[in-house]
């Protein structure tokens, strides 16, 4: 006699049924086996430039071209690279009609916070190379909450936890991160201030990846749908834009100023935590690696590393936020701030929250250091150009001491600074 199993018998599929939905997106699995595809020629690349700078300097090549060898060694790394983009293509392929016709993608309701991380992650370390390629992974602009994306092209009504009401809060992430990572520790600044002002708290949820100036962009235009297709005329609109959030915050409305949208004029207060307005000296520090790579034959090639970092990433060396600040040169080239001023938007108010990882701010050391990511001015606007300086009175600054760039996300000094400045009567 059969036994059937400890859990019971196993339920047989009828002809007509489908499969469980995969665990995540199979769009996923595309996007990261091209990357894998991509990695692997890449390396293909990297090694045969090393290769070619060795027989340079014994003078078995020419010098000149372009990295790549020659004769029977130049032969089989082409085709290393032609054998692995035709195995990429075949499963991309594959992969692509399991994901049509075969397994079902997760609900979109399934948010799951560890994809999310890796994903955002991803899209800040190469989302320009993403969104060019057309790789699935790369992150689509988008307002959510609770993870889940509002449809601007349907009633906006029906998608809203609760009724809407004039005021909006708005929340932007900083670079590699995503909507969800508001939550901290049990804390969340929107859920918080939007009880507190009797606002609805929106998460911007973007490629980090990207140019600054193209996510303000985006952003602007966003914003103006937004306002557009809100159940309520919105009164007052207020943006919190945590470290990199905050430069593409400042991009949008310096790109909204020049036509003056709806939003703009209901936008009462910008909230910056930890924004390197005038940059951050890790990617300084990149830069320079660069440069130090590039003095050697033998180690030129292995430069291509570092400068495979996302646009966002070289737009933090400095805090660019126009596109004069980086069109028509190499994005690596920037070795000076030479921006063009952006000042603050009129008649808005504007709040800096900066933090220092010593026990006082007053330490030397702690000035540079900042918050181990974003250096105390440069989170405070202070610039020796008045042109490019934030002019933000003492009263709207608050400086948290013995905390982290992440720190930011949950401290009880920086929430009770944020309902100090806005907690103010709901309008009527």
């Amino acid at each position: 006699m059969k036994v059937p199993p400890a859990d019971g018998p196993r339920p047989t599929a009828s002809s007509g049924s489908r499969p469980a939905p995969f665990p995540i997106p199979l769009s996923d699995l595309r996007g990261f086996a091209r990357l894998g595809v991509e990695a692997t020629v890449g390396l293909t690349d990297l090694v045969e430039a090393v290769h070619h700078a060795v027989e340079s300097t014994l003078g078995l090549a020419d010098p000149d071209s372009g990295g790549r060898t020659s004769g029977i060694t130049g032969f089989v790394y082409r085709r290393v690279r032609g054998v692995t983009r035709w195995v990429g293509l075949g499963l991309d392929g594959v992969l692509g009609v399991l994901a049509d016709r075969i397994l079902p993608a997760p609900s979109e309701a399934a948010v799951l916070p560890e994809r999310e991380a890796v994903r955002s992650a991803l899209n800040g370390l190469w989302g320009d190379h993403l969104a060019q390629s057309g790789n699935p992974l790369a992150i689509p602009m988008r307002l959510r909450i609770a993870g889940r994306p509002l449809d601007l092209g349907a009633p906006l009504a029906a998608q809203l936890p609760a009724t809407a009401g004039g005021r909006v809060l708005l929340l932007v992430h900083g670079l590699c991160m995503n909507d969800l990572q508001w939550s901290r520790r049990g804390h969340d600044h929107g859920q918080m201030l939007a009880g507190e002002l009797g606002a609805t708290a929106l998460y911007l949820h973007y490629n980090t990846g990207r140019h600054v100036s193209e996510n303000g962009r985006e952003l602007a235009a966003l914003l103006e749908s937004l306002v557009a297709r809100w159940p309520v005329p919105i009164q007052e609109l207020v943006i919190v834009g945590h470290s990199m959030g905050g430069l593409v915050t400042r991009s949008a409305c310096h790109i909204a100023q020049a036509s003056s949208p709806p939003w703009l004029g209901r936008l009462k207060a910008l909230v910056f935590l930890g924004t390197p307005h005038h940059g951050a000296p890790l990617e300084r520090g990149g830069r320079l690696v660069d440069q130090a790579l590039g003095r050697s034959r033998h180690v030129r090639p292995f430069a291509r590393l570092g400068r495979s970092r996302s646009a966002g990433i070289t737009d933090l060396r400095y805090g660019n936020l126009q596109d004069a600040d980086w069109q028509g040169r190499n994005r690596h080239a920037q070795r000076r701030d030479d921006r063009r001023p952006t000042p603050l938007p009129d008649g808005v108010a504007v709040h800096l929250v900066a933090a220092v990882t010593a026990a006082r701010a007053s330490e030397r050391p702690s000035w540079r250091v900042g918050d181990g990511l974003v250096p105390l001015a440069s989170a405070l606007g202070r610039h020796r150009d008045p042109a490019l300086a934030l002019s933000v009175p003492t009263a709207d600054r608050c400086v948290v001491t013995g905390a982290n760039h992440w720190d930011l996300l949950d401290h009880p000094d920086v929430a009770q600074a944020l309902r100090r400045w806005l907690a103010c009567p709901a309008p009527t």
